[in-house]
C-alpha cells in the first residue's frame, strides 16, 4: 500500500508540472542544444534524448577516468531525459523517426548547418507531415547572414561577439570568460523561444520554426557596452571587476581574500566611506561624485584597498552591508557549492543514477510555488528507454524486434 501511495504521489507531482504532457524529440549534442532540452525537462515536458548507435559526443568524450561510466559533463546536461538510439542515417530509421515526430510537440536540434537536411529531417520536410510540430534549432550564428554557414563554438563566439575584448584586466590580452556563456545563454534564449512557440500554439494549433545562436546571445548580453559605444562614441574595453558607468562597483582586495562592493552612487559611497572609517575619502576633489571617481578610478582601487587590507573578507563584508550598502565575499566553487545560502535554495541536488550511484548535480534556479518541479529523473544509460518509448508509441513487440535486427534502434 505505501509503494502504490508513493507512486500515485508521484505521478500527482509530475501532473503538476508546468510542461506536463509535452513531448520533445532531443537531437542535441555537447552543451547548448542538450542545456535547452534540460530546461524543458526540469519543467516537466517527456525528453526523448534521440542518440545515434554509440551515443552522442558528451558520452564519449571529456572522461575524467576509466571505465564505462558517463563523464560529469554528460551527467550535469540530461536529467530528466529518457535515452533512444536511433540510426537516423539508415532509412529505416528516418522512416521511425518520421512516426515520432507524428506524435511529438517540439524537436530540438544543434546539428551543423545542412545536417538536418542531408538526413531528410528538416523542418520543411517535417512541418509539412506535422504543422503543429515546433522546430527548435540552435547554431553557431544563426540560420542566415555571412556567417550562417560556419561551425560555432563558445570560445570562437565569446570572440566575434566582443565578450572576450572586455573581459580580463585593464589593458590586459582578450580572456575568455570563466563559464561558457554563449553556450548557455543561447540554450536559455532557444528554451524562452520554445516557449513562445508553445502559446502560439495553443491559440493559433500552428507550430513554427524557432532558431537561436550563440553569437546572438553573446551580443545580446552586450546592455553596458552597446551603451557606451553608441551613447559616448568610444570603444568599450576590459575593466577588470570594474564597472562601466559607476564606482566604486568593484572587486577589492582584503587581508584574506577579495570581496566585491557597489557603492555606484553618492549615497551609497557616503555610507561606504563612513562604514569603512575613510570619512577623508568623501572630500577629496578625485572621488567628487560618481564621474570623478571613474576619471581616477586606479587611484580610487588604491586608497580603498590601502583600509581594507587591514582586516579580513568577512569583517569588511558584515561592517559595509550593516551600512546599507551591497557587498560580499568572492567565493571559488568549492566554498560556492557549500554554501548554506546555496543549499537554503535548492541549488545543490542529488540523484539516484543506477551506475554512478548517488550523483549531485545543479538545481533548477526557477522555483514555482504552484508547480514545484519535483526530484529529477537521472540521466539515462545509453539507449535506457528505446523499448520503453516505442511501446509507448503503440509499435508491437515483434516490430521492436525486427527493427532491433537490422539495426535501426538499439
Amino acid at each position: 500500500m505505501a509503494v502504490a501511495q508513493t507512486q500515485a504521489d508521484e505521478h500527482e507531482a509530475a501532473a503538476r508540472r508546468p510542461l506536463h504532457g509535452v513531448r520533445v524529440l532531443d537531437l542535441t549534442q555537447f552543451l547548448a542544444g542538450p542545456f535547452c532540452t534540460m530546461i524543458l525537462g526540469d519543467m516537466g515536458a517527456d525528453v526523448i534524448k534521440i542518440e545515434p548507435p554509440g551515443g552522442e559526443v558528451q558520452r564519449n568524450s571529456m572522461k575524467l577516468g576509466g571505465g564505462d561510466l558517463d563523464p560529469p559533463s554528460f551527467l550535469a546536461l540530461n536529467r530528466n531525459k529518457r535515452s533512444m538510439v536511433l540510426d537516423l542515417r539508415s532509412e529505416g530509421g528516418r522512416e521511425l523517426f518520421y512516426e515520432l515526430a507524428e506524435q511529438s510537440d517540439v524537436l530540438v536540434e544543434n546539428f551543423k548547418p545542412g545536417t538536418t537536411k542531408k538526413l531528410g529531417i528538416d523542418y520543411e520536410t517535417l512541418s509539412a507531415q506535422r504543422p503543429e510540430l515546433i522546430y527548435a534549432s540552435i547554431t553557431g550564428f544563426g540560420d542566415s547572414g555571412p556567417y550562417a554557414l560556419r561551425p560555432g563554438l563558445d570560445l570562437i563566439t565569446q570572440g566575434m561577439s566582443g565578450i572576450m575584448s572586455v573581459t580580463g584586466p585593464r589593458g590586459g590580452d582578450p580572456v575568455k570568460a570563466g563559464v561558457a556563456v554563449t553556450d548557455l545563454s543561447s540554450g536559455m534564449f532557444g528554451a524562452i523561444g520554445i516557449l513562445n512557440a508553445y502559446i502560439v500554439r495553443m491559440k493559433t494549433g500552428e507550430g513554427q520554426f524557432v532558431s537561436s545562436s550563440l553569437f546572438e546571445a553573446g551580443v545580446s548580453l552586450a546592455i553596458h557596452e552597446s551603451a557606451e559605444m553608441w551613447g559616448r562614441g568610444t570603444i568599450p574595453g576590459p575593466l577588470g571587476s570594474g564597472h562601466r558607468l559607476a564606482a566604486p562597483y568593484q572587486g577589492l582586495r582584503a587581508q584574506d581574500g577579495w570581496l566585491t562592493v557597489g557603492a555606484g552612487t553618492d549615497k551609497l559611497w557616503e555610507r561606504f566611506c563612513r562604514a569603512i572609517g575613510r570619512e577623508d575619502l568623501l572630500g577629496d576633489e578625485r572621488f567628487l561624485g560618481n564621474g570623478k571617481r571613474m576619471e581616477n578610478v586606479e587611484a580610487l582601487e588604491h586608497e580603498l584597498e590601502r583600509t581594507l587590507m587591514t582586516q579580513p573578507v568577512d569583517h569588511w563584508v558584515e561592517l559595509i552591508i550593516d551600512a546599507g550598502v551591497p557587498a560580499g565575499p568572492i567565493l571559488n566553487y568549492q566554498q560556492v557549492l557549500e554554501d548554506p545560502h546555496t543549499l537554503a535554495r535548492e541549488m545543490v541536488i542529488e540523484i539516484d543514477h543506477p551506475k554512478a550511484g548517488r550523483i549531485k548535480g545543479l538545481g533548477s534556479p526557477v522555483k514555482l510555488s504552484k508547480s514545484p518541479l519535483g526530484t529529477p529523473r537521472h540521466p539515462p544509460l545509453l539507449g535506457e528507454h528505446t523499448d520503453e518509448f516505442l511501446v509507448e508509441l503503440g509499435i508491437d513487440s515483434d516490430r521492436i524486434a525486427e527493427l532491433r535486427e537490422r539495426g535501426v534502434v538499439a
